[in-house]
Parts: C-alpha cells; sequence; structure tokens
C-alpha cells in the first residue's frame, strides 16, 4: 500500500484515482461499506482505489478542547486501510492555514492539481472547507465542472442505528463493547508494549501483562472477555482497566491474564480486543477473596468464548 502527504510529496501519479474522502475513525461499518464502493468503481474502470483522510483529525486543530478521543492510533487507521483492500492512502496535513481554504481551493489543489481524481465518493454527512461550507451538492458541481465524478453513500444502518463513530465511541466509553463490535464489524482493540508491573498477579496465581498503549480510548473500567494478540497469535484473556482497588496505588493499570497459561512477554508488542464486560472493579476485603473472585472472572470469560466461537 501506498501512502503520499500532501502538501510534502508531489503528485503521486496513480492512475485514474477513485478516491473515498472523509476522516474514518475506527474503520466502522458504514466505513467499509464506502471503501468496498470504492475498490468496486476502481476495478470497473482500471483505477486505484484511494482513501484520503486528514491528520491530525480537524477537530485535534479547530476544537482541541472538544475533540473527542479517537478510536484509532495513526498506525492502526493505516493497517485497517490495508486490510480493507486499498491500494493507496492520501494524507492531507490539516493546520488553521489549511483549514482556512475555501472549498473551491480544497478542490483544485488536492483533487484535481495532486491527486488528478477520476471519482471521488464521500458519506452522507461529510463537509469540508472554512467553516465546514463544502457540502456534497458543492462538491459535485464542482466535479461536473472540472469533469470528476462525485457520489455519496447512504448511512449504513445496524439494527435501529446508523452506524457512526460518535455512537462507538459511546458504548465503548460505557462498556458496551460487544455492542460496539456489532457496529465496527470486529471487536474494538488496542495496542501497546508489555511493561514492568508490581508482580502482584503472579503472587496471586493469575499472572497479568501490563499494557502501556497509545490508544486515546478506553473502555469503563472493569474487567472483561478480551482476546489478545501476540506475535500473529490469538489468545484468549480475561482483562482489567481500572485503578485496581484492592491493591493499586490509584493509578491507571491495563492487565490482560492468558487463559492458556503465562509467558514472559515484557517488551512484546501485544493487540487487546474487548469481547465482552463482565463486572465492575471494586475494591475487596482480602487478597483470598480477590483472588476467588479472579478465578471466577476466569470462569465467565470462558463461558463468553464457549457461547459466542470468537477466539477459536
Amino acid at each position: 500500500m501506498e501512502v503520499a502527504y500532501f502538501p510534502d510529496a508531489p503528485p503521486p501519479g496513480w492512475p485514474q484515482p477513485v478516491v473515498a474522502l472523509g476522516n474514518f475513525d475506527g474503520l466502522h461499518r458504514g466505513h467499509l461499506s464506502l471503501l468496498d464502493q470504492v475498490r468496486r468503481r476502481a476495478a470497473e474502470r482500471g483505477g486505484t482505489p484511494v482513501v484520503l483522510i486528514f491528520d491530525p483529525h480537524p477537530a485535534r486543530v479547530l476544537r482541541p478542547d472538544k475533540a473527542p478521543p479517537l478510536l484509532a492510533t495513526h498506525d492502526q487507521k493505516l493497517h485497517a486501510f490495508e486490510r480493507a483492500g486499498l491500494s493507496a492512502v492520501a494524507i492531507v496535513r490539516f493546520t488553521q492555514e489549511f483549514s482556512r481554504w475555501e472549498p473551491e481551493a480544497f478542490v483544485e489543489r488536492v483533487l484535481i492539481e495532486w491527486l488528478r481524481v477520476a471519482e471521488v465518493w464521500v458519506g452522507e454527512n461529510f463537509l469540508f472547507g472554512r467553516d465546514r461550507s463544502g457540502t456534497f451538492t458543492l462538491l459535485r458541481a464542482l466535479g461536473q465542472d472540472r469533469g470528476f465524478k462525485v457520489e455519496k453513500l447512504e448511512p449504513v444502518r445496524f439494527k435501529d442505528f446508523v452506524v457512526s463513530s460518535t455512537r462507538i465511541r459511546h458504548l465503548i466509553q460505557e462498556g458496551r463493547v460487544d455492542e460496539a463490535a456489532a457496529l465496527l464489524g470486529r471487536p474494538y482493540a488496542i495496542e501497546g508494549t508489555v511493561v514492568h508491573g508490581d508482580g502482584r498477579g503472579r503472587t496471586l496465581g493469575f499472572p497479568t501483562a501490563n499494557l502501556e498503549t497509545e490508544n486515546e480510548l478506553l473502555p469503563r473500567y472493569g474487567i472483561y472477555a478480551t482476546i489478545t494478540t501476540i506475535d500473529d497469535v490469538a489468545h484468549r484473556s480475561v482483562s482489567s482497566v481500572g485503578v485496581r482497588p484492592t491493591i493499586g496505588d490509584g493509578r491507571l493499570a491495563i492487565e490482560t491474564h492468558l487463559l492458556a497459561g503465562s509467558r514472559d512477554l515484557y517488551g512484546k508488542r501485544l493487540r487487546l480486543a474487548f469481547v465482552k464486560w463482565l463486572r465492575e472493579e471494586r475494591a475487596f476485603s482480602s487478597l483470598d477473596a480477590l483472588k476467588e473472585q479472579i478465578a471466577l472472572d476466569c470462569v465467565a470469560a470462558n463461558e463468553v468464548f464457549a457461547r459466542t466461537g470468537i477466539g477459536t
């Protein structure tokens, strides 16, 4: 997969680019539907399926105090695009100066002069340009005038809900990770490096890997059935997100216990996918009581995996 940055790179010269335009945070079912359409149209016209995104996220530049936590890191997003079958990613560096461009300037300088687009596809609510004044109607009119096609895809619904990054964030923050997974099309996952903890889990008989993550959005504090992926191998696990009220010092800790047994994971990169909320975190009267509860958590997680078939 090729990646090109505007304005740093010269025109990438991709043949007949068919472009999906947006932010694509989390790459949920709605996003994937749009990318599928772009891939199909690119194949039909012998072109290049491209996704165009803005980095950093525009809200980080325009409203940093109100910007939501992102569902994916930059690297996670690029890997997701590659898994979705995209040939190329165009990344526009979003700055205060860029935010003041009129919609017509964005179309002329980025879409026409730099990318030389053949088609552009957007979602239902896509807006662009100064003060978000660029609408789908304007983009289509500019495309008709300058010789490229513009289409939009209607929102994707799952059961009674429109699939959106905002709704997925809310579900994750409420601990409803199984519902978030239904909208994403996969369990929500964070990534990071295993660091040294205090070793308390091992003394309790349930050794844990302590994760230091670059992800911004964490699920509600609690205990979860999870899938931990290490070196491309998935392991069923139980994970805790929170401050460990029985034995912790009030600092946030993300810990995962592999149900099939412990391994030396220090320094390893791992991916932690949240399958199901099991319970809230709480303080126990003794370490023995905590140990008994962890054993019950492991049983509950195994029941989740047996019922769902996830992780097999």
